[in-house]
């Protein structure tokens, strides 16, 4: 059976140092026939990291199925995992294989598995050590031969130290851990990304030039943070390009802005005088210090105050310092490990 991969060339773009390394570990890993974590933030593209695992291993000709953890509930999860016999539950009308079943010779894609409920766990668990499954309704024992991609964005080892979930699995599950980087610490892939997302929305809209942006839309592709990553520029470029042409000379990052826009419920945003001015000079002490260090000192505590007055909205406590949003999120990142440390 022949797959189509294109869609993975086009995607995985990147020259920088950073993306380069984790394309080189993933096709190291894609060759060793174990289990494999991606751990990225959203919009990263672990689902693509995945199917290209996939398609460079060894059972690339066999079946790719994904299952999302955090779109089904306990019970309906169990049954798309391992199947059910007729009769196992009301509505269960005849015999019905599971995802494992399904991808049997080939690799389960696992997609946000920290969602995962314990006992669906437990399931797993047991099919990735014994190599065999049970479906619902039933006691015989099948046996599949199944590769197990997962991925998640949440922090495995500290749910386990929890108990939220199994230490167990998870030690079964890391053989290898890749961990997507940030589109913000890519650098110069950002408008490589951009430029092809930007030229794929003007083919798609017959526009006869090809995309450039100004100077401006350029200074906000590498200041913005891009907390949505890769699935965030792509949809932002395509806005701009929809709403400007090939010339892009702004980027619309938020596309609810309006002059009209309704306030948030239970939420006052900032006024035009609680300005830096408003916030009380906090209680640090600077005594002993270097100049540096009584800076630094100086910001954190601001930071602090303004993140707890807005209740951790970095865009009003943005405001509040008088900061435009990017600067405030380059401050926050340059104190984020003292902040979460108080």
């Amino acid at each position: 059976m022949q797959h189509d991969t294109s869609h993975l060339l086009v995607e995985a773009l990147g020259t920088s140092e950073v993306f380069l390394a984790f394309q080189e570990a993933l096709s190291r890993t894609a060759a060793v026939d174990r289990p494999v974590l991606i751990i990225g933030e959203r919009g990263t593209g672990k689902e693509l990291a995945a199917e290209r695992l996939h398609y460079l291993s060894q059972r690339w000709q066999k079946p790719l199925v994904t299952v999302n953890c955090a779109s089904l509930s306990e019970s309906l999860l169990e049954s798309e995992l391992f199947g059910h016999e007729a009769g196992a539950y009301t509505g269960a009308a005849g015999r019905r294989a599971g995802r494992f079943e399904q991808a049997d010779g080939g690799t389960l894609f696992l997609d946000e598995i920290g969602a995962m409920p314990l006992r669906m766990q437990e399931g797993i668990l047991r099919t990735v050590e014994y190599g065999t499954l049970q479906r619902v309704g039933s006691s015989r024992s099948i046996s599949v031969d199944v590769r197990i991609i997962a991925a998640t964005n949440a922090d495995l080892p500290a749910l386990a130290a929890q108990d939220r979930f199994k230490r167990d699995l998870l030690d079964r599950l890391s053989f290898e851990v890749l961990t997507l980087p940030p589109l913000r610490e890519r650098g110069e892939d950002i408008l490589l990304l951009a430029t092809r997302f930007a030229t794929a929305m003007a083919l798609e809209m017959d526009l006869p030039d090809a995309p450039a942006f100004g100077s401006a839309a350029r200074n906000a592709l590498h200041t913005h943070p891009w907390p949505g990553n890769i699935r965030e520029l792509k949809n932002t470029v395509e806005r701009a390009v929809f709403r400007q042409g090939t010339r892009i000379e702004t980027l619309p990052l938020d596309p609810f802005a309006s002059p009209w826009r309704p306030a948030p419920p239970h939420s006052t945003p900032p006024t035009a005088q609680e300005s830096t001015v408003s916030l009380p000079a906090p209680a640090t002490n600077t005594d002993g210090l270097n100049l540096a260090e009584a800076l630094q000192a100086v910001e954190i505590a601001h930071l602090k105050r303004a993140l707890a007055r807005t209740r951790h909205n970095q865009r009003q406590a943005a405001d509040l310092l008088g900061m435009r949003y990017h600067q405030f999120r380059g401050l926050y990142r340059k104190h984020k490990q003292a902040i979460d440390n108080t």
